[in-house]
Formats: C-alpha cells, structure tokens, sequence
C-alpha cells in the first residue's frame, strides 16, 4: 500500500457499492468527503481510548482509590 504525501486517499470498490453509497448519501445530504471525515474520526476516537475491563471482579481507578 502505497501512503503519500498529499491529502488523498484513494481506494478502489465495486461500481454497485460505489453508486449505492452515493445514492444513499445524497439522500441524506452528505457529501463523501464530510462522512469520511465524520467516521474516521469516530474509528480514531474509539482506537485510543482505554479499552474497559469486562472481567468479573474487575475495579474501576474510581474504585481502586482508598476513601478519604
């Protein structure tokens, strides 16, 4: 994969789900533009944060802090 040094990102993707996602941004008044920006930035968010320990038993910081 090729990463330049531009503002470009280019992929290439079937021709039906190429018309079907314009099809479907239009309809709600987006551009391609704005909703990739919107979404990556949600991807990006949600990669850095701190993943939550499901585990049983697991304490939260809140909760690891003795009472004052």
């Amino acid at each position: 994969m090729s990463i330049g040094s531009s503002g470009r990102i280019v992929i290439e993707v079937e021709p039906e789900v190429k018309r079907q996602l314009y099809s479907t941004l239009a309809r709600e008044g987006m551009t391609l533009k704005g909703w990739f920006l919107r979404e990556a930035q949600s991807y990006m968010k949600a990669a850095t944060q701190t993943p939550l320990d499901l585990t049983p038993g697991a304490k939260s910081a809140d909760q690891k802090r003795s009472p004052l």
